[in-house]
């Protein structure tokens, strides 16, 4: 059996991604930064496709200091090696979504915590999966990016900075890793049905981001049809991305009816 092993994976769109995995008969490693979440999806999760084939970590590997706390990542991949699970797709959903960091009230420290959460965690992350993937011979890298990468928002700064370095990480592991059959992509979603969206968190819904060509924004199966794309289907396709937005980035302003 194939797993996956998906971040911020127990509410809204990592929770539907661990789902669609679920659903094509893989396992799914999740992780959380919140004990009662994670306890809460593994057993919503379990009940639905089977306990045996889903299991979870608490990731709060971010110190206060702003450093990464490698030891307990070691010991999530030693742990999976000892329970014989092989991780074929790493898909990189948990983020630190930046909301109101405004640069001159703002500390640098809040800025830095973005960058290691989006970035440096994860990068940290790959290391540990990639490892084992060469040995496997094969895998799967899937970043969930973000349109904020190439088209900024107002008080987002860390944010939209930490999705564009994303990217030239993306690719650069596509690079280094193409040798070993290391496939590495990004799924750019834009406004998504979260629940902040749902209630109106940061007036979301009121934003110009809605109002896309097709007329609606995703929901979290359109973000989990496309990194299962690159999981299952995207064999001779690394280093790229694909959009989700209904078609936000395509608009020099987006028409409001």
């Amino acid at each position: 059996m194939k797993t996956a092993f998906i971040t911020g994976a127990t509410v809204n769109t990592g929770f539907g991604i661990a789902e669609k995995f679920l659903s094509e008969g893989w396992r799914a490693v999740i992780t959380s930064r919140k004990e009662e979440q994670l306890t809460e999806a593994l057993r919503t999760l379990g009940e639905k496709y089977g306990k045996e084939n889903v299991s979870g970590y608490v990731t709060d590997v971010v110190r206060a200091d702003n450093t990464i706390d490698e030891d307990y990542l070691d010991f999530i991949f030693d742990d999976l090696d000892k329970k014989g699970i092989t991780v074929d797709c790493l898909v990189l959903n948990a983020a630190n979504l930046g909301i109101r960091q405004r640069i001159f009230e703002n500390s640098l420290s809040d800025f830095i915590n973005v960058i290691n959460t989006n970035v440096v965690m994860n990068y940290a992350l790959i290391e540990r999966a990639a490892l084992r993937m060469k040995e496997k011979g094969e895998g799967s890298i899937v970043f969930i990016n973000s349109n904020t990468a190439y088209r900024a928002i107002p008080d987002r700064i860390a944010y939209s900075t930490s999705k564009s370095a994303q990217l030239g990480m993306m690719r650069a592991l596509a690079l280094d890793l193409g040798k070993y059959n290391i496939r590495v992509n990004a799924v750019l979603p834009g406004m998504i049905k979260t629940d902040r969206w749902q209630n109106n968190y940061n007036d979301c819904r009121n934003a110009l981001s809605n109002y896309t060509p097709l007329g609606d924004i995703a929901e979290f199966a359109d973000i989990a049809d496309a990194v299962w794309y690159f999981a299952a289907h995207a064999r001779n396709t690394t280093g790229a991305e694909l959009v989700v937005d209904g078609g936000n980035m395509i608009q020099l302003y987006p028409i409001v009816p």
